[in-house]
């Protein structure tokens, strides 16, 4: 299966260009998916450089310990782990940290991983699914409050409420039907509750994507990660993070401009301009997935990359 489900990462040159300002840094890429990015920062890389990669998917991690090369290291954790990870190995700062936050071809087209409605598979959806609550065991306990909330804030869904009445009502039908536990049925039960169709999208896209969010805690994970990435930086070090949706896109890009002005200060006090403190980082810039790639790849079409650098020590 694994040899029939192909990966092509989305902005691989115009990442790894921004990423890598010295062949002698040590780099974090924080989600290694089949391993693209890693592949072409070590091509980068000088004997001296080093590259340390984290991924939750045990299926990831099996690919990336095919990688025979010294300078790299895989990570099955979270990439909230990279402090203490960096810590444990007495790496003080590094070069740049790489953020690529979608989900990759092989998750989304193996129906054992539950992450997609297009085919029928066990109601999973966990990027590692040896950890955690899957997404059918959290829908079997799940409130109606919370299913709403999940779906409406983690799916921007208009219809969260009527889909999760239609879900707490399927729950109630178990003894008879057994668990909701299919992808084909999830999406069954979204697509009669959703009303109105929105144009080139299935109905189930936006609760999908919410369950999975959750189930995984993305968007929680995701200012921890942005914060260590900050902390490990050394003074010049690049964060480059991919994003495929808005509100991780928005997570993203309101962190950036945060670290990028300078802190606030009370005006009344006496403070010279030399002694205001800096900003810690400069936005770069924004790049998104030219027309070539899209049509090559349509998954790159929502594709977002944002660029800071480290400028304050």
């Amino acid at each position: 299966m694994e040899n029939e489900l192909q990966h092509r990462t989305v902005l691989l040159d115009e990442a790894v260009n921004a990423l890598v300002t010295r062949a002698d840094g040590v780099y974090v890429d924080g989600t290694f998916g089949r391993g693209g990015h890693s592949r072409a920062v070590l091509a980068r890389l000088a004997q001296n450089g080093r590259l340390i990669a984290f991924d939750k998917d045990p299926q990831a991690i099996a690919t990336a310990r095919g990688i025979e090369d010294a300078r790299f290291e895989i990570v099955h954790e979270s990439f909230t782990s990279l402090a203490p990870a960096l810590a444990a190995r007495a790496i003080a700062r590094v070069a740049g940290v790489l953020l690529d936050l979608g989900v990759s071809s092989p998750q989304l087209d193996d129906p054992t991983r539950g992450f997609s409605f297009r085919s029928n598979g066990p109601l999973d959806m966990r990027m590692d699914p040896t950890r955690g609550e899957s997404a059918a065991e959290w829908l079997a306990r799940a409130s109606q409050q919370e299913l709403t909330e999940v779906i409406r804030n983690y799916g921007e869904e208009r219809f969260a409420i009527q889909i999760a009445k239609a879900l707490v009502a399927r729950r109630a039908e178990s003894d008879r039907l057994g668990p909701l536990d299919s992808t084909a049925e999830l999406a069954e039960i979204v697509a009669r509750a959703v009303k109105t169709r929105e144009k080139g999208k299935d109905p189930a896209t936006r609760t999908f994507q919410a369950i999975r969010i959750h189930v995984n805690q993305e968007l929680a994970e995701l200012p921890v990660v942005l914060e260590a990435a900050l902390s490990s930086l050394e003074q010049g070090g690049r964060l480059v993070v991919i994003s495929f949706h808005s509100l991780e896109d928005r997570i993203v890009k309101r962190f950036m401009q945060a670290h990028a002005s300078a802190p606030a200060i009370d005006r009344r006090l006496p403070i010279r301009a030399v002694d205001l403190p800096a900003a810690p980082m400069k936005i770069i810039g924004r790049v998104f997935a030219n027309a070539s790639e899209v049509e090559a790849n349509p998954r790159a079409r929502s594709a977002v990359m944002r660029v800071a650098e480290r400028v304050a020590p």
